[in-house]
């Protein structure tokens, strides 16, 4: 059996709570769930944690299957026994971040002084407060120092920001197709998913749990325009050309090619799954993020980073990750690069496994020896 075909069963989703957290802005959040799952064991040394970080979009389901469903979780083919986060060797957690809608405390749950939901009342946070949440709950675990902090997109953002908040708690990172902070076209990709939600009528303000018409069509038009950037010109040539879903045009506005078709279904398969207000409080704390002059001066000079990018990814293009590599290299830090050829976009990092098994199975085995040996 290969691999790729090895899974883990029975994955738990758990919940872990806390009093209270004090956010970048000031204001406070109390109580907080996070919601997490972890695979593997952790050593008795404790020294073979991972966290994985979630993309955008993502949740804590990254390996795995839940008992009685067949859906395996986002990042499967990467963790799991013998993978590149192999469960085998590593004790793998990923956590849903703060501001979430798959179990963490968010806009969607309940807030403690109105009995309602949060809507807008719910603070804007950032990538730092997602990142102070998450170390609540490897602290809770008993976990002094993590192997590896590792994520793509939005999940490398995080990563960075561990590097920038706690490099005393950290052995290594892997930002994947990640960025030191967004650039005015990426911001602008996200201003316009907000626009789409909040011109919705139903989305009244952000007052819709608790009536039945929710701003689907908004937040179906987001994830929409969010999927034209996740892929690139030539995937989508390889995947739909010009193809029409019949042999003629309608000569009407219905969805003549099958590329229309393909959006209209992600976006309608999308608002089943996600709160349109998380989507907002979300892409505002990646517009906000900015370690660019934080990760620089990173007082741990044995943080060791592998970074990986895409050539054909121009939502977070290649030169956002060289940038990384070069404020790292000025200041010493132990910095491995790779860009991988691929024709994905930056849906690569969710694609491309052979990879990026071979990258990061190498890199975690050396920073394991190093530690296990003392260095």
């Amino acid at each position: 059996m290969s691999n790729k075909n090895k899974t883990l069963t029975n994955v738990e989703l758990k919940g872990f709570n806390f009093e209270k957290l004090v956010l970048e802005s000031g204001k406070v959040i109390a109580p907080v769930t996070i919601a997490y799952e972890t695979y593997g064991v952790l050593s008795e040394e404790k020294n073979n944690a991972v966290l994985v970080c979630h993309a955008f979009t993502g949740d804590s389901h990254a390996a795995g299957f839940y008992s009685g469903e067949d859906k395996p979780g986002w990042w499967d083919d990467m963790i799991g026994p013998g993978k590149a986060f192999d469960t085998d060797k590593y004790f793998v957690i990923c956590s849903n971040v703060l501001g979430g809608c798959r179990g963490s405390t968010g806009p969607s749950s309940t807030n403690p002084a109105t009995q309602k939901p949060y809507g807008l009342d719910f603070p804007v946070i950032t990538i730092e407060d997602m990142v102070n949440a998450q170390k609540k709950l490897i602290d809770s675990l008993g976990i002094e120092k993590l192997l590896c902090v590792a994520g793509g997109s939005m999940g490398g953002m995080q990563a960075l920001q561990w590097a920038a908040l706690y490099p005393q708690s950290i052995c290594s990172v892997i930002p994947v197709a990640a960025a030191m902070k967004h650039s005015p076209q990426q911001i602008a990709f996200n201003e316009v998913g907000r626009q789409a939600i909040m011109s919705d009528i139903a989305w009244n303000n952000g007052n819709y749990y608790q009536v039945e018409a929710k701003p689907e069509r908004g937040l179906a038009v987001a994830r929409m325009v969010g999927h034209i950037t996740y892929m690139s010109d030539s995937s989508m040539e390889e995947k739909f050309s010009r193809n029409l879903k019949d042999k003629e045009y309608s000569f009407s506005f219905t969805a003549d090619f099958e590329v229309e078709g393909y959006l209209r279904y992600r976006g309608g398969a999308f608002v089943k799954r996600f709160d349109a207000n998380t989507y907002l409080y979300i892409t505002k704390a990646m517009d906000y993020f900015d370690v660019s002059q934080d990760l620089p001066f990173i007082r741990n000079g044995f943080v060791k980073f592998l970074v990986i990018s895409f050539a054909s990814d121009w939502l977070y293009p290649s030169y956002q990750s060289e940038n990384i590599v070069k404020e790292l290299k000025m200041k010493g830090q132990p910095v491995t690069y790779c860009e991988v050829k691929s024709t994905y976009g930056h849906d690569a990092f969710l694609l491309e496994v052979e990879d990026q098994t071979r990258l990061v199975k190498h890199f975690l085995n050396n920073v394991y020896k190093e530690i296990s040996h003392g260095k």
